[in-house]
């Protein structure tokens, strides 16, 4: 159950009880249990729904542009900024393991288009008259799969030489490069931030804070209570 019904539910049952049997001590802790209660939870509510007559209400979808320039801010400034993208590549070339995999990008390319100029070559060469007493190029389709299969095998292998590394990171490491990688992660994190709405941006951090902004109202029941109880001692 939700930690506000069952912290405010328990505070109301002691209200109830001290006002039923008459017991001032009892009926201290309860209500001021249940305003501690009430009020933090009225507090974690106030930050996502508007509530009339409080101003300050609805504070999260109210900044939602503030929100969205402090996440933009964010991203280009700590994570992408040149320092971190330089130390990045410099981590790289000293690196020992292999500092880039691009297996998966050739596993899922199309190289159709390769055997077809494979296919353009030999029929423009010398071997283009002989090939088509055998049927034309036609003949050499059962070979597309087999060789496509061969190619990206040989171009992980390149891939993964330290030869070609070297030059992969002698590329990035040029400042047009670097400006050129800042500026397409700055365009996607600004289409990315154009998609969002104030009610997306409002269940987004529900879903990260409110679970544990619940414990707010479970202590604030609790410290109410325990001033309740002091109060109750004050002659």
């Amino acid at each position: 159950m939700n930690k506000n019904y069952i912290t405010n539910g328990v505070a109301a049952l002691i209200v109830a009880a001290g006002w039923f049997w008459q017991q001032p001590l009892l009926l201290s802790v309860g209500l001021f249990a249940l305003s501690g209660a009430l009020t933090n939870w009225l507090a974690v509510h106030m930050l996502f729904e508007k509530v009339p007559l409080l101003y300050g209400s609805g504070v999260i979808p109210a900044r939602f542009t503030e929100f969205k320039a402090g996440i933009y801010q964010l991203v280009m400034t700590q994570f992408f900024s040149k320092d971190n993208i330089e130390r990045f590549i410099s981590d790289r070339q000293h690196a020992e393991s292999p500092s880039f995999d691009f297996q998966p990008v050739i596993a899922n390319t199309d190289l159709t288009p390769a055997f077809d100029s494979l296919l353009k070559v030999v029929e423009q060469s010398s071997f283009g008259n002989m090939l088509n007493m055998f049927g034309g190029s036609a003949a050499l389709l059962p070979l597309k799969e087999p060789f496509i299969a061969r190619l990206k095998d040989a171009l992980t292998d390149i891939s993964r030489s330290e030869a070609f590394e070297q030059l992969v990171i002698a590329q990035l490491d040029q400042p047009e490069q670097l400006q050129n990688i800042r500026s397409q992660v700055e365009t996607i994190v600004q289409q990315r931030l154009a998609e969002l709405t104030p009610e997306l941006v409002k269940e987004i951090i529900q879903q990260m804070i409110r679970q544990h902004l619940g414990w707010l109202v479970v202590w604030g029941g609790v410290f109410g209570g325990v001033i309740g109880l002091l109060v109750a001692f004050i002659p």
